[in-house]
């Protein structure tokens, strides 16, 4: 009889950046929020003896999942060799935090096998990531609009300063240009590294995040928080234009022109892109906003109206494998 864990976990938008250019005592620092979909799900149990190798991973992304596992059993030392299956995989370098949820989601299966107690911050030592960003761990802990400060040179994770629930009715049409991915791996280090450099304008972002954006969110203004999303969103991408090809992707741009025709004022895209996300006031308008945009520019993109994720990550008890 062996215990299996199953852990699910929601995608996060990365919606701007605070220090694109790292030059503060604290670098980068950002905000964002999870959706219920796409998600990570995966199931972890201690495998039969005579398996080989030590973690054995199947499903999609795999050999990452193997990796995440071999690390996050030395990091909680979790004795004795392990199955991981990925259920239900985010897709990868399109800006929905893939690579971090995988791995967190890998890395709490393998603490709850352990019976270890594992924090945020424990859990992305555990998978190594976090490096830049902590917007995935934090929305992966709980629910709502996460406001992170920055990291230092001590490599701890950037600590959470606000979160704040997203409006009940509120939705996200979210849109997936097809075939097209975002900056990743060692091309985004060298950017930010030549960022770093020579510098940048700082972009206006913590005023209007704290003057509007936050306010908006607060007292459920979709038009004052999208606007002072949308023009979060121009300032940050003005800075990446040169590496990205424009403001925005240049597959995520006639989407984002596409949902400003239509009237969306909180539009952007998700780190790298090229996921657009377009956040409107109630299911109803998310769902014409979505039929439109499927008639016009994202005849070729998955679009799917998503609801905010309400609950963090979900683990399952453990149950009895014969």
């Amino acid at each position: 009889m062996t215990a299996e864990i199953v852990v699910s976990a929601p995608a996060r938008l990365h919606l701007g950046m605070l220090d694109p250019a790292g030059l503060g005592s604290r670098r980068f620092g950002g905000f964002g929020v999870a959706v219920e979909a796409p998600r990570v799900v995966v199931a972890v149990r201690r495998s039969d003896p005579g398996e080989d190798p030590s973690v054995v991973a199947t499903g999609p992304q795999a050999d990452r999942a193997r990796k995440f596992a071999e690390r996050a059993r030395d990091q909680f030392g979790v004795d004795g060799r392990l199955s991981v299956v990925v259920r239900e995989a985010i897709p990868p370098h399109v800006g929905l935090g893939s690579g971090t949820k995988l791995g967190l989601a890998v890395a709490r299966a393998v603490a709850e096998l352990g019976g270890v107690a594992a924090s945020p911050s424990r859990l992305a030592a555990a998978t190594g990531r976090g490096a830049r960003s902590s917007i995935g761990t934090w929305t992966f802990a709980e629910p709502g609009l996460v406001v992170e400060a920055g990291v230092v040179d001590d490599g701890a994770l950037s600590p959470l300063i606000v979160r704040a629930a997203m409006p009940d009715r509120w939705r996200c049409v979210l849109a997936v240009p097809a075939g097209a991915e975002g900056l990743s791996g060692n091309a985004e280090e060298r950017f930010f590294g030549e960022l770093a450099r020579v510098g940048s304008p700082e972009p206006p972002v913590a005023r209007l995040l704290l003057t509007s954006l936050l306010p908006g969110l607060q007292v459920a203004d979709i038009n004052e928080f999208g606007a002072a999303l949308s023009e979060i969103q121009v300032a940050i991408g003005s800075i990446f234009a040169a590496q990205q090809g424009g403001v925005f992707h240049p597959s995520a741009a006639p989407l984002v022109s596409e949902l400003r025709r239509l009237g969306v004022r909180a539009v952007g895209q998700s780190s790298w892109g090229p996921a657009v996300y377009g956040i409107v006031e109630d299911p109803g308008r998310a769902e014409s906003v979505a039929a439109a945009l499927r008639t016009g520019p994202g005849a070729d993109a998955h679009i799917r109206v998503v609801d905010f994720d309400r609950h963090g990550v979900l683990v399952e008890p453990s149950a009895e494998l014969v």
